[in-house]
């Protein structure tokens, strides 16, 4: 009854941990593509390329139900993907509808047309390929109208977090926080809009200021998948076992995940 997650690196942890917590009884198998991160920095047709490779690999574990816990992968392969590249048998879901359905106020599976709502300037944190996909502002103006997105790429973000440097994280947070505010003064909300940048939201917060909303993913995802299995249970898989897969070094990456996720985890070959 395994569900697979896969992210580019170790952002996606920050996810796996979520839906652990919320969905104990679940087998979890996560796929690190450790060896090509970071995908932010690279174009559509390679992502595609890579997350089909790393998504086959997954249901080969039994997962079918795969969750694309990349918002890189999610903005730029997974309308693709689902454009006739999954079978029927299969699904694979991202991660920002989740984070737009609480941003709008909006239950799982209501299609009613477009309406007001209450946030009208939102920024908008991701790696510069999500921002360039615009598959952020493509999803919110399906469930909303009048809302000004200004989007601000934060490169090197990912690479710090990964490498273990949060000085240099805290100080790129700033740096980008500042470019957007140059853009949007007084934004309402933030979408942290990859899955590494939970690690860093007391920072977004505190460059932000209090009186704006930060949304990040983990919680709102671990809650969506719960209700989507509850409602399509044929889409829990044959897998038994929990584990860990990475392109990586599998030492090399169990160590630096065991930092990020502050408790230990081993990783195997993929």
């Amino acid at each position: 009854m395994a569900v697979g997650v896969f992210d580019s690196g170790l952002g996606g942890l920050t996810v796996l941990d979520a839906l652990q917590r919320r969905l104990p009884e679940v087998p979890f198998v996560y796929f690190g593509d450790n060896a090509h991160a970071p995908y932010g920095v690279r174009d559509a047709d390679d992502i595609f390329a890579l997350t089909c490779a790393a998504t086959a690999r997954l249901w080969a574990e039994g997962c079918d139900l795969v969750i694309l816990a990349c918002n890189t992968a999610s903005a730029a392969a997974l309308r693709r993907m689902q454009d006739g590249w999954i079978p029927q048998d299969k699904r694979v879901l991202g991660v920002f509808v989740p984070l737009i359905e609480a941003l709008t106020e909006r239950q799982w599976g209501d299609n009613s047309p477009p309406r007001e709502v209450a946030v009208k300037h939102v920024a908008l944190f991701a790696t510069p390929a999500t921002v360039a996909s615009r598959a952020f502002q493509r999803e919110l103006a399906f469930r909303a109208i009048g809302v000004d997105v200004e989007a601000q790429p934060c490169g090197g973000v990912v690479d710090a977090i990964e490498q273990g440097d949060e000085i240099l994280a805290e100080a790129l947070v700033r740096s980008h926080v500042e470019a957007l505010k140059r853009r949007m003064p007084h934004p309402q909300a933030a979408i942290l809009g990859c899955t590494h940048y939970p690690l860093m939201a007391a920072a977004f917060q505190e460059a932000l200021g209090p009186e704006v909303a930060v949304y990040s993913q983990a919680n709102l995802v671990a809650e969506s998948l719960a209700d989507y299995l509850a409602r399509r249970p044929e889409f829990v898989g044959a897998g038994q076992v929990s584990k860990a897969l990475t392109t990586g070094d599998p030492k090399s990456v169990s160590s630096k995940a065991t930092q990020f996720l502050r408790r230990r985890i081993s990783f195997e070959s993929a």
